[in-house]
């Protein structure tokens, strides 16, 4: 049956109302808010209740325990505060009132944000902590990762070819190898789905459903390219054929920079350096013995792998920092989820930018996809043979005059 038709009276009185209130709420949007109407202690109230828990593993100094709970130094969490600051000045009809009937701060709302991506706990957890509720914890951090991942951009972005040149410098320097511009891996995000969302594309190699990560980093483990939103049911190498990166890279618009002459015959280009799970290509070089074309360099695979291993740290890092990464995702929406990705991978990079020292403990211990076997990529490129030989000759002869002298 259809619903009964409004008479022209009602239509009026009802476009009347809402004209009155589209004017009552653009007025609240501009009104100044009293100072004293907002929860600006909110630090003490959450330290007092949260000081007295039997958690040993929480700091006793202040601002030890504001790092614990945060991530952050509190110099570094005025800065994100000064960041979305625009974004998330409460104004009613918001709905963003604390039980005492007090507007959110900005500070507040950006605390609650990042206890629940840094804790990973529900939002009824985090609400309690604050004082609030489920549903503002919610429409809390979802306004956060908008207003971050819009503002913070520039914390996450490829580098100029001067600040690549110091790249290169460190990573030659800390690793021997030289004209190397990062290190790439990827990480699963799993994830509960409801029934009419599962399928064969995002079941992984262990059957569990997830979401790919793929992050690039530098020699201070930071951020300089992600790739998210793919199924985890795919291959590594296939997510990285399917990202930007790897078409930018095949068009000769990145890791084309100067090119390192190693001797009179031998000159080598910009590279990263990757797992098995990746194919040997002219830009991306992979550990030497992996395919039946060559044979083991020790010397050579043991330079590759202290320096790969910066981007399996970062994600050790990523993960034991921002444990909503961590832990399997309640029915997330395939949609919202690599935003909040992205955040954390923009919070990372902050956190190093501004530069914090976090808590030796907050990383994860072993393996950032703990119970993921490692997939082999056996794709090789002559182009890709060649570099990793020629780096292979190169790293050996620097070895042995070392030792000679």
């Amino acid at each position: 049956m259809a619903p009964p038709k409004k008479s022209k009276k009602s239509k009026k009185i009802s476009k009347k109302l809402k004209k009155k209130q589209k004017i009552k709420n653009k007025g609240a949007a501009v009104a100044p808010i009293d100072p004293k109407a907002t929860d600006s202690d909110w630090w003490d109230s959450f330290w007092r209740k949260n000081s007295s828990s039997s958690d040993a593993s929480i700091p006793c100094d202040e601002e030890e325990a504001f790092k614990y709970f945060f991530r952050v130094s509190k110099k570094t969490f005025e800065y994100i505060c000064s960041l979305v600051r625009e974004d998330l000045i409460s104004r009613p009809p918001s709905g963003l009132i604390n039980i005492e009937g007090r507007l959110l701060s900005v500070e507040k709302q950006v605390a609650i944000a990042l206890r629940r991506l840094a804790s990973g706990e529900s939002q009824v957890s985090v609400g309690a902590a604050f004082g609030v509720g489920q549903s503002t914890v919610s429409q809390v951090t979802w306004r956060f990762i908008e207003a971050l991942e819009e503002r913070a951009r520039h914390h996450l972005k490829w580098p100029d070819s001067n600040r690549m040149e110091e790249i290169k410098l460190k990573f030659e320097t800390l690793f021997g190898l030289p004209n190397c511009c990062g290190a790439i891996d990827a990480t699963h995000i799993i994830m509960t789905l409801p029934a009419v969302e599962t399928s064969d594309d995002w079941c992984d190699q262990e059957s569990n459903y997830s979401m790919f990560l793929q992050g690039i980093v530098d020699h201070e483990m930071r951020f300089l390219n992600i790739v998210t939103g793919w199924p985890g049911g795919m291959t590594v190498s296939r997510l990285l054929k399917c990202s930007g990166f790897f078409k930018h890279c095949e068009n000769g618009e990145c890791l084309n920079g100067n090119l390192r002459k190693l001797s009179e015959e031998m000159e080598i280009r910009e590279y990263i350096v990757g797992g098995v799970g990746y194919p040997l290509l002219p830009w991306l070089i992979t550990p030497d013995g992996n395919d039946q074309h060559s044979e083991s360099n020790p010397t050579f695979n043991a330079m590759h792998e202290a320096a790969r291993l910066l981007a399996v740290k970062s994600f050790l890092q990523l993960k034991g920092s921002w444990r909503i990464l961590n832990k399997v995702m309640w029915r997330p929406d395939k949609r919202k989820l690599p935003s909040i990705i992205l955040v954390c991978c923009l919070l990372h990079n902050i956190i190093i930018d501004n530069g914090d020292q976090l808590h030796p403990d907050v990383a994860l211990s072993g393996h950032h996809d703990s119970g993921y076997g490692e997939q082999c990529c056996k794709q090789v490129d002559p182009l890709g043979r060649t570099l990793r030989e020629n780096l292979g000759k190169y790293l050996q002869h620097t070895k042995e005059k070392s030792l000679s002298n």
